[in-house]
């Protein structure tokens, strides 16, 4: 019986020195249903997203968070908010919107963007747990527009926009956005 009880509490211990030291936060984020699965050890979620408009693209491919920020302020987009904001490549992260009407569809630049009650549970989860995040899949209106106006600049996009009038991104009108330079010169322009 000792023979027994010993073996039995051997073999749960390496059940238990098997598993990991605390769980990870699974991201899988399809940019074609512009949804977000979640997995953590709190439960699993399914949100809504946006992902890249027209002219810009959110990467794809497996990703590990680099950086979490509870605000940060994109200095590349006019200082534009970005609430609880985890970076995984470069200046892309997944970060909550108070433009939640365009949730479930393209809209933002690159980011990956969430509901901010959302993205508070997920930035807490992570700052927890760690992460992995897998981006697959094609915006809606197909990756082919998409790629081919990736590499071109904001001014030879809205210069073309006119020219593509007529195929799915046609929703994404391009918004022309003054410089704070410029509107501090002429403000009423």
């Amino acid at each position: 019986m000792r023979k027994l009880a010993l073996m039995f509490s051997m073999i749960c211990g390496l059940f238990v020195a098997a598993q990991p030291a605390s769980a990870t936060v699974t991201i899988d984020i399809n940019l074609s249903t512009q949804r977000m699965h979640v997995a953590s050890s709190s439960g699993s979620y399914d949100w809504p997203i946006s992902s890249a408009r027209g002219g810009y693209s959110t990467p794809r491919g497996y990703f590990k968070p680099y950086s979490l920020q509870v605000m940060h302020y994109s200095h590349k987009y006019h200082m534009s908010p970005m609430p609880h904001s985890i970076f995984f490549l470069g200046g892309y992260a997944i970060h909550g919107t108070y433009s939640t009407a365009e949730l479930g569809r393209p809209a933002s630049h690159g980011c990956v963007r969430l509901a901010p009650a959302n993205a508070t549970t997920l930035f807490t989860m992570v700052k927890q747990e760690g992460a992995r995040i897998a981006i697959s899949g094609t915006p809606p209106g197909g990756g082919a527009v998409y790629a081919a106006h990736h590499k071109k600049s904001h001014t030879q996009f809205a210069a073309n926009h006119h020219h593509h009038a007529g195929h799915a991104m046609a929703y994404a009108p391009t918004r022309h956005h003054k410089t704070l330079h410029q509107w501090m010169q002429h403000p009423g322009n």
